[in-house]
C-alpha cells in the first residue's frame, strides 16, 4: 500500500469533489436554483463529504479520522435523500437522479473500504499511515 501524506491522494476524495461539483451544476438550473432551502440543503450534504474526509485526514490518529469518515458516510446518505427529494419534485430527471444516485454510493462503499483499511492497520498515526 502507498503512503497518504495528503487528503487530496485519496480517490474517495477526488471522486466526491466530482459529485459536489455535479451537484453545484444542477442546482443551478430552474426551477431548483429557486428552491433556496433545498438547493442550500443538497449543497452542503455534497460539500460536508469532501470536507469531512480532509478534516479527519489532518486529525492526531485513527480514531478521530475514522469518526470523520463516518460523518463523510452520513452526508453521502444526506445526499442521497435529497436526491430523492429533488426528482420527486421534478427538478431532475430521472436519469439524472439515478447518475447522481449511483456516483453518492459508489463514494460510500469507498468510504467503508477506507474505515475498514485503517481499522486494520497496526499504525494509530495518521501522519505516517499507509493504505
Amino acid at each position: 500500500m502507498s503512503q497518504v501524506k495528503m487528503f487530496e491522494e485519496y480517490e474517495v476524495w477526488r471522486k466526491a469533489r466530482l459529485l459536489t461539483k455535479q451537484i453545484y451544476q444542477i442546482t443551478e438550473r430552474e426551477p431548483f436554483a429557486k428552491d433556496y432551502n433545498l438547493k442550500q440543503q443538497i449543497r452542503k450534504s455534497a460539500v460536508s463529504i469532501t470536507s469531512n474526509i480532509a478534516e479527519g485526514h489532518d486529525r492526531d490518529g485513527n480514531k478521530e479520522f475514522i469518526q470523520f469518515l463516518y460523518i463523510s458516510k452520513g452526508s453521502a446518505a444526506e445526499l442521497r435523500s435529497q436526491l430523492h427529494n429533488a426528482v420527486d419534485v421534478n427538478y431532475i430527471s430521472l436519469e439524472e437522479f439515478r447518475q447522481l444516485k449511483s456516483q453518492a454510493l459508489e463514494v460510500s462503499k469507498m468510504l467503508h473500504g477506507l474505515i475498514s483499511s485503517i481499522r486494520k492497520s497496526e499504525l494509530t498515526g495518521i501522519k505516517n499511515k499507509n493504505f
